[in-house]
């Protein structure tokens, strides 16, 4: 079958003895057999979805073309479909093997890539990992100074010389794809870093308990990156609830002031209808930072496109500075 490992294949780097130990079970030796010339993975469009998806390509030791989120799931002529369910002790082992034989920045750039809503960031990330560990796994140590002390001499480990190296070969096509999704999602977080605003908002009054105050943002990103910014956010606000709502794909980061967690909004319509009305002063500080970037403005420099280049024009409509306040509205009415 086009897409399965011959019958001589090297056994998964996931399974137990191998020159990446994880403590695993013994993996299954061969796949079924089908009339199918290609598989397809299809997961739930997680992480642990798409990290359980590469897990099993070496448990059922195929290859698959393509590892898609089921949502955005287009099968070919001859090509069998395969339902992956999200198992998270698989993930987890994935993930730390691919932190122990490639390094952090090649694990994180994986997560990234599940963030992505490019159609073929699932595959991209699949490919990249088959392809680091085969790296790591048929390393030459016979010129290597240390290969005496070395832990993972003669395959017995990942390298430490290339830890790290495999996300660095861009010019190969099972690495280049995934640097590209890497950077561009890199360059969406920097924009939510830069571009959120905050509303204050009201604590539910209960009884006599006025609550817990709330910051509230709206994002529009192109990806989903609401995850991988959330750490920054808590580190800025410290110990004060917030919100982060990513209107495009329906998901809020909640932040109760102890830890984060995310929260899905599919079929729940519009969050920001269902959260308590801005505090009084809210206006105030509004208008008051309206000012400022208006004070700040040059108009002898003024260049539209230079400014759409470094504040993409969608994330305008949830930028303060770039409403009109209330006091110019109400006189252009009358």
């Amino acid at each position: 079958m086009v897409g399965a490992y011959p019958a001589g294949a090297d056994a998964s780097p996931f399974a137990a003895g191998s020159p990446h130990h994880l403590p695993l079970a013994a993996v299954p030796s061969a796949a079924p057999d089908d009339i199918y010339d290609e598989v397809a993975y299809a997961y739930d469009g997680t992480l642990e979805g798409l990290l359980s998806a590469i897990f099993a390509a070496y448990e059922r030791h195929e290859n698959p073309t393509d590892v898609v989120p089921e949502s955005r799931l287009q099968p070919r002529l001859g090509q069998r479909v395969a339902a992956i369910p999200t198992n998270m002790s698989h993930a987890a082992r994935v993930l730390r093997g691919v932190k122990r034989a490639c390094g952090w920045r090649a694990a994180h750039a994986v997560k990234q890539a599940s963030c992505s809503d490019e159609p073929d960031a699932g595959t991209a990330a699949y490919r990249f990992v088959r392809y680091a560990m085969d790296e790591q796994k048929h390393h030459n140590c016979e010129r290597c100074r240390k290969r005496s002390s070395c832990p993972g001499r003669s395959g017995a480990g990942p390298c430490p010389k290339m830890r790290g190296r495999a996300l660095s070969d861009i010019t190969h096509p099972a690495v280049e794809r995934l640097f590209r999704i890497s950077r561009s999602i890199s360059q969406e977080c920097e924009h939510l870093r830069q571009f959120v605003r905050f509303q204050h908002l009201q604590g539910e009054s209960v009884g006599d308990d006025t609550g817990t105050e709330v910051w509230f943002a709206r994002v529009n990103p192109k990806a989903s990156v609401v995850p991988l910014v959330m750490d920054h956010f808590v580190e800025r606000l410290g110990v004060q609830p917030f919100i982060i709502y990513d209107e495009v794909h329906e998901l809020a980061g909640v932040y109760d002031g102890g830890d984060w967690h995310l929260v899905a909004t599919a079929g729940q319509g519009d969050l920001a209808r269902a959260l308590p009305d801005p505090t009084a002063d809210e206006a105030l500080f509004s208008e008051a930072w309206r000012t400022f970037y208006r004070s700040v403005s040059v108009d002898a420099r003024y260049h539209p496109e230079l400014r759409r280049q470094f504040m993409p024009k969608r994330f305008w409509k949830n930028l303060t500075e770039l409403q009109e306040s209330p006091a110019t509205l109400r006189t252009a009415r009358s």
